[in-house]
């Protein structure tokens, strides 16, 4: 510290300590949009800037704190120098801070600004208010400390929707995102408050009429739903964002934030995406939760974690790709981009191959576990369909040659209720049990499902097993169940066929697999795909890339014979699609 000639500036304001540091070479501003106050889920721009500093020379990490708290990392090192923020539960001051690294030089420079946070309630009671997302509303009102509130809201003779609760503190206003909302049609809402079991409701307000954006893709139904339905909104990922729809084909939400790819939906109105791109230098290849407005709130890079990587000794990463997900641990699990030029191993010669490492981290994304395919596979065993990488593919970033054998492509990752990882490998048609043990496992190989695996399969089907699947996962209600989308094409290559949604009966000990269900689904899709069980123990699978025109996808739910009981067309190829009891609650 001394040798950069810091110096330190601490004002107090209301429980906070501002702290600006500085070297002697290099200071940082930051500069919001708008001036302090505005009221809760205002989105503020905070500008960052180190004067005279040399093009990309410099990164900046964002974070925030309330109230002289803890900080929390919004964004990892990296190159924008901007961020999207904005306080939505409660009002009050809030400290936003950025650090700014020159790469060149190591200097360190830091600043942080107070901004208030005002609530939106009156005394004329709650009140509804636009948010920066044309579908999304916030809903503010008042109530005691030591009690609970949520929203319930509903079309006219619609269904009702519903937030989770949150907890209520004595003289701040509580706020809530409504999202799951078509466009021009109006809506009623009212909160629930929960003291102590006694439940009070409050006035109806009418509200909604918001605008949808244009270019989506539709959703056509092709098989209306059941009457009883469990999870009435399916959420679809296409290669350029999401879009959710209701089971009619209404639009009620979509991606606003310039994301690629969902990954995940998660429990709150939160979502994991990746930006990944072969035209994209590492640094720009991410990860980023967000939530129901599009704001970060917490993303990193691939070029931040190769700096952490190196300093465990570690192979770098080119990028992130198909999945991001928070663990039931807490920690974050994320598949990356890995190659190396191997000699006479994968052909004659000099051979660049891309394989896979699954990262891991904690809450303030610092690398905390990580396995990497090219330690723990054979790498002589190359993709069952020989695929490789060119200028325009599907694999991950790779960058030392013009050409690679995608080796193993991994697309899933699971934490399993046992506490180890299920991995996907689409072309090495396995799904792969590595040892994680809670984050203590040494990353080997405990088992390998599939074709000339470890398990051997009780059926008389005369091609069994999956190939190029995707989202293999454990059900968690029964760790013996495992659900996979076998996209089949493999098996479609030898004998022909359709795409299949099954579900095996596990037994691991003895290493012996069995059909639980084995549903033709009467599509083939070519790549991606999902396989989620549902609350009324239906099953949905999505069937991706089916090759008609450009590309479009199938979302189907079938009932525990096989049966389709629901199904929908999407004019685009869609990554994965989830059915979510509402945009709160993945299912």
């Amino acid at each position: 510290m001394a040798s950069l000639g810091l110096q330190f500036l601490r004002v107090g304001i209301a429980g906070f300590a501002l702290t600006a540091i500085s070297s002697a070479q290099m200071s940082v501003t930051l500069t919001p949009s708008l001036p302090s106050p505005a009221p809760v889920a205002t989105m503020i721009t905070w500008n960052a800037s180190v004067p005279d500093s040399p093009a990309g020379t410099i990164w900046y990490r964002f974070r925030v704190r309330e109230g002289g708290g803890d900080y929390t990392v919004i964004r990892d090192y990296g190159p924008l120098a901007s961020l999207d923020w904005t306080a939505a539960d409660h009002e009050g001051l809030y400290e936003v801070e950025v650090s700014a690294k020159n790469r060149q030089t190591g200097e360190l420079a830091a600043t942080s600004s107070v901004y208030q946070m005002l609530s939106r309630v009156g005394s004329a009671g709650p009140v509804i208010s636009p948010t920066s997302h044309p579908l999304v509303f916030l809903y503010s009102a008042l109530c005691p400390g030591g009690s609970r509130m949520k929203v319930q809201f509903q079309a006219w003779e619609g269904a009702i929707q519903e937030t989770p609760f949150k907890e209520c503190q004595a003289g701040r206003s509580i706020n809530f995102y409504l999202a799951g909302l078509r466009s021009n049609t109006a809506y009623t809402a009212r909160h629930i408050i929960d003291a102590r079991g006694q439940l009070t409701t409050g006035p109806d307000i009418l509200f909604g009429m918001g605008q949808q954006a244009t270019g989506l893709f539709t959703e056509t139904v092709l098989q209306p739903p059941a009457t009883q339905i469990s999870s009435p909104i399916l959420l679809g990922s296409s290669l350029n964002g999401s879009v959710a729809h209701d089971l009619e084909g209404n639009v009620v939400w979509y991606t606003n934030n310039g994301i690629y790819t969902v990954t995940r939906a998660e429990d709150g109105g939160y979502f994991w995406g990746v930006i990944e791109s072969q035209q994209l230098d590492v640094s720009q290849q991410v990860i980023r939760k967000f939530d129901l407005v599009g704001m970060t709130v917490l993303e990193t890079n691939a070029a931040r974690v190769n700096e952490q990587l190196a300093a465990m000794g570690r192979r770098p990463i080119t990028g992130f790709h198909h999945e991001a997900r928070t663990l039931p641990d807490g920690r974050i699990a994320a598949l990356a981009g890995v190659e190396q030029i191997l000699t006479d191993v994968q052909g004659p010669g000099p051979v660049d191959v891309l394989g896979d490492m699954i990262v891991v981290l904690d809450s303030n994304l610092n690398v905390v576990w990580t396995w990497d395919a090219f330690d723990h596979l054979d790498v002589t065993r190359t993709a069952v369909l020989g695929e490789t990488c060119g200028p325009v593919s599907a694999c991950a970033p790779f960058y030392l040659a013009k050409a690679a054998n995608d080796w193993t492509h991994g697309n899933a990752l699971q934490q399993t209720p046992d506490g180890e990882l299920l991995y996907s490998s689409r072309h090495q048609d396995w799904l792969i049990k590595v040892s994680y043990r809670n984050g203590t496992g040494d990353g080997h190989v405990i088992w390998r499902l599939g074709k000339d695996g470890d398990f051997q399969i009780n059926s008389t089907d005369p091609w069994p097993w999956f190939s190029h699947q995707h989202d293999g996962n454990f059900e968690l209600s029964d760790p013996s169940a495992l659900l996979v989308f076998d996209d089949g094409n493999t098996r479609v290559a030898s004998i022909g066929g359709h795409s299949r949604g099954q579900v095996f009966k596990l037994d691991e000990q003895n290493r012996i697999a069995s059909f639980i269900l084995n549903a033709d689904l009467g599509v083939f899709s070519l790549a991606v795909g999902s396989a989620q069980l549902l609350p009324d123990h239906n099953y949905h699978f999505d069937a991706g890339f089916v090759p008609e025109g450009k590309g479009v996808a199938y979302s189907i739910e079938v009932d525990g014979a096989g049966h389709i009981v629901y199904e929908a067309k999407a004019n685009a190829i869609l990554y994965r699609t989830f059915r979510m009891t509402n945009l709160y609650t993945p299912n």
